[in-house]
């Protein structure tokens, strides 16, 4: 038996499972059987979706380390092994660090296994959509005080929304989105809290925006699914939060972008940051949903 672990930025925690050594499973092969997050396309070693960096816990054992040429050269291309990696693992049998986990074998060894993602295109921010275009052009901010209007407008709403996003998931009896809503709202509350900390003795009533201000007369956390959907699915629901999230990521991009005041620049940033963590956590369940989808036995038909 050998003992797997694997950790990921997408995983709550590290996660161990028990392998059998010997029945010429591959990482993924056990990844995907315990329903383990790991990227995936081709699963021929072609395509480099599903690296892994691999750390042996008795690293001087040798193994018959087994290297394609497919996966060698595209390591090479991914830039994960090196010259002399190659003639150890050739010559000694010493293990290289990273590995695609369709081509490397489970042995009988503890191994750690760490992954993050596709690593075939360069590492990019959250993607920004044609949304931060209108708000450059319809929404221009020149002063701390309606900086801080828009900015409790904007987490006052977000915060309403998920509010009601996680009350519909809990009617449908989907609790652990409901939880996750209610964190993002968490976050929002968090956000709105600090804007109207720092407003001090600014009267926010008399800067907070109507809807009319905004490009598409809403704050950009609102979605389509305003009142939420009893019926929708949890991968849709949290792609519409998504959706939300990164038009209020796009907004503050825009804000610090276009903004001639620094103190406005700084404080924008700041959200920016907060924004992209709140991004990248909803990406990361949104794959790990895609891939308990992609993943899951069929049911038999009564």
């Amino acid at each position: 038996m050998a003992n797997v672990t694997f950790s990921s930025p997408s995983l709550p925690r590290d996660i161990t499972v028990y392998a059998i050594a010997g029945d010429r499973g591959t990482i993924l092969a056990v990844a995907k059987s315990h329903k383990i997050p790991i990227p995936f396309d081709c699963q021929d070693g072609e395509c480099g979706s599903c690296l892994v960096e691999v750390t042996h816990f008795n690293p001087r054992t040798k193994y018959a380390i087994a290297l394609t040429e497919k996966e060698k050269e595209l390591l090479k291309q991914l830039g994960k092994i090196s010259k002399a990696e190659i003639e150890n693992a050739e010559v000694n049998d010493m293990p290289p660090h990273y590995r695609l986990a369709c081509q490397c074998f489970v042995r009988n060894e503890d191994v750690l296994v760490k992954f993050v993602g596709d690593e075939t295109v360069p590492p990019a921010g959250p993607h920004i959509t044609h949304a931060v275009k209108a708000y450059k052009g319809g929404v221009e901010i020149s002063g701390l005080d309606e900086f801080l209007g828009y900015a409790v407008k904007v987490e006052e709403d977000a915060a309403l929304h998920f509010d009601i996003i996680a009350a519909k998931m809990d009617d449908h009896g989907n609790a652990e989105v409901a939880t996750l809503f209610r964190q993002l709202a968490g976050f929002s509350r968090l956000h709105l809290a600090e804007a109207k900390s720092r407003a001090a003795s600014i009267d926010l009533n008399k800067v907070i925006p109507p809807d009319y201000a905004w490009p598409d007369h809403e704050t950009p956390e609102r979605t389509s699914i305003w009142a939420g959907d009893a019926a929708m699915s949890r991968l849709d629901a949290l792609k519409a939060a998504l959706e939300g999230e990164k038009r209020g990521y796009e907004f503050y991009v825009s804000v610090a972008a276009k903004t001639k005041v620094p103190e406005i620049a700084a404080m924008a940033k700041e959200f920016v940051k907060e924004e992209a963590e709140h991004v990248r956590l909803l990406e990361a369940w949104i794959t790990r949903e895609e891939w308990l989808q992609k993943t899951a036995v069929p049911q038999p038909v009564n």
